[in-house]
C-alpha cells in the first residue's frame, strides 16, 4: 500500500483557525521543506522519520497573517 499527504497533494485544504486571534491560516506546506536547502528535494520517506510525527502522518507549517503566528499541524497520509 501507498500513502500520501492530501494537502501536499493538493487534494484537501483544511480551514486551520489561529490560536491567539482566529483568522484562517495559511498553509505554508510540509515542515520538511524549512530544514535546510537541499530539503525539498529529498525522498519525503527520508524526511519524515525525522519530523517528530508518527509515519502515517505529515506535518505542516500554517502561518497566520493577522498576528504573524506559527503553528504546526499534523496531517493524516491517505491511502491511494
Amino acid at each position: 500500500m501507498e500513502y500520501l499527504c492530501p494537502l501536499c497533494n493538493g487534494l484537501d485544504q483544511p480551514e486551520v483557525r489561529c490560536r491567539r486571534c482566529g483568522e484562517i491560516m495559511e498553509n505554508c506546506g510540509a515542515i520538511q521543506e524549512y530544514y535546510d536547502d537541499y530539503s525539498p528535494y529529498l525522498d519525503m520517506h527520508v524526511t519524515r522519520m525525522i519530523d517528530g510525527v508518527s509515519g502515517d502522518q505529515c506535518l505542516h507549517v500554517f502561518f497566520c497573517k493577522g498576528c504573524n503566528g506559527i503553528r504546526s499541524v499534523a496531517v493524516n497520509l491517505v491511502e491511494y
